[in-house]
């Protein structure tokens, strides 16, 4: 007997939980530094090119596939695929690649929950602090990154173990207005200040020689790793919804608020950045060294620190809540089990699994794969590897071997569009989906 199936309350549940799902560290965390890393506004202009041309397609594919089945992403896969193809496996491909992705990804979101609570009494905007070496302390400290850790996962499972409308979706509907809101009054706050302009200039003026094949693959991998495409997330969000609800139209609108959530982030710290004369390439301790920094000098700086990584708490969360459930809802399937049993210990799993990527600065620093730290490994293989290779499988499955009546018929409900959206869209992700990606990965490891 099979068991029921959870479904949203509302479409706005479904796009603020999709959303939330996409904006997160990809948004917020990794997309400015991977700007300030990758030659500013070109990598800007080319991050939303392949969001617009590629990652909404593969959006799009993902919400048909998952409400055309109507099951979680490995059963999604194994319903609709001829059996025994490779593709009847996509979606184990993205339960373990969200495993992963959760391991390393709670690392951080226990650095950012140690730093909302110090921000609280004042501990973190100081003066005369050296913020780096604040960074290197809390990140240097084995038990207080896996307490970090510990507690990050806490909280996803949690929320995971209360479903669908009583966990996921209420408290998306909470945080992801919360966090516009707190966005837009940092960046208010950020082009007040002297020299903002240049900051602005370096985010949105696109100087293409700066580009070269690594920073479009790298680009590619942002789009998809932003929207949280690849792994089958959205499969198994998309699973839960009605069938009367357009699938297009939520998935551009997840796409827009991912693109305006990126621009907001960019406008709330390179103008920052640039107006105290600071790096904008300090790589993965931008948000953590130069902001604070920047925080420090202007007044009532601890508020507004404060503000930004409480917000900043409120979108890793929304984003981790979509790759505990899917890891989640996979099990839930296929074993005698409540949800809430599978919850804490799928969040059991990823936090040991996440220790070795947590003991990365520390105890583990000198240890590395292939030249990379566990946490650094682990992020590449899954933003450069493990989400262009789900993408392609996903657009060559969508396009070639799922049903096409099923493909349309999805398509267009909901909607009033025209056929020849759909042949667009359709041919989108059956030619220029698969090509792009190979051609950007062959490109980055030297073979074209």
């Amino acid at each position: 007997m099979e068991k029921k199936t959870e479904q949203w309350s509302t479409r706005l549940g479904f796009i603020l939980s999709s959303a939330g799902a996409a904006v997160g560290l990809g948004a917020i965390w990794k997309f400015p530094y991977m700007t300030g890393m990758n030659g500013g506004g070109a990598f800007f202009f080319i991050f939303i090119l392949f969001t617009v041309l590629i990652g909404l397609p593969l959006l799009i594919a993902e919400f048909v596939i998952g409400r055309g089945a109507q099951k979680e992403a490995v059963s999604a896969y194994q319903k609709l695929a001829p059996k025994r193809s490779i593709f009847s496996f996509i979606g184990h491909w993205g339960v373990i690649g969200a495993f992963i992705l959760m391991s390393f990804y709670s690392v951080v979101g226990g650095w950012v929950l140690i730093y909302s609570l110090m921000s609280i009494p004042g501990m973190v905007v100081t003066d005369n602090a050296d913020y780096a070496a604040l960074f290197n302390t809390i990140t240097g400290n084995p038990l207080l990154t896996v307490a970090g850790l510990a507690v990050f996962v806490f909280i996803n499972s949690f929320v995971i173990s209360n479903g669908i409308q009583n966990g996921i979706e209420k408290y998306n509907k909470i945080m992801m207005p919360l966090l516009f809101i707190f966005f837009i009054i940092i960046v208010v706050r950020a082009l007040t200040f002297e020299g903002a302009m240049e900051g602005v200039r370096f985010f949105l003026q696109p100087d293409f020689s700066q580009l070269n094949g690594e920073n479009i693959l790298y680009a590619l991998g942002q789009a998809f790793f932003s929207l949280a495409v690849g792994v089958s997330v959205m499969v198994t969000y998309s699973s839960y919804l009605a069938k009367d609800i357009s699938l297009t139209k939520s998935a551009a609108s997840v796409s827009i608020m991912n693109i305006m959530v990126s621009l907001l982030a960019g406008l709330a710290i390179f103008p920052i950045v640039f107006s105290f004369g600071l790096e904008p390439t300090e790589g993965p301790g931008l948000l953590f060294i130069v902001l604070p920094e920047a925080f420090s000098q202007m007044p009532f700086g601890e508020i507004f620190l404060s503000l930004f990584l409480f917000l900043f708490l409120f979108a890793i969360l929304t984003s981790s809540f979509s790759m505990l459930e899917i890891i989640t809802s996979s099990i839930n399937e296929k074993v005698k089990a409540s949800r809430k049993q599978i919850a804490w210990i799928a969040g059991l799993a990823v936090f040991i699994f996440g220790i070795p990527a947590a003991l990365s600065s520390n105890a583990l620093a000198d240890f590395h794969i292939f030249r990379k730290t566990v946490f650094d490994a682990s992020d590449f293989l899954v933003s450069n590897i493990m989400l262009p290779g789900g993408c392609l499988l996903i657009a060559l499955f969508a396009g070639f071997k799922m049903d096409r009546k099923l493909v349309e018929q999805e398509f267009h409900a909901g909607n009033q569009l025209n056929n020849g959206l759909f042949q667009a869209w359709y041919q989108i992700l059956r030619w220029l989906a698969p090509i792009t990606i190979i051609i950007v990965f062959l490109y980055s490891l030297g073979v074209l």
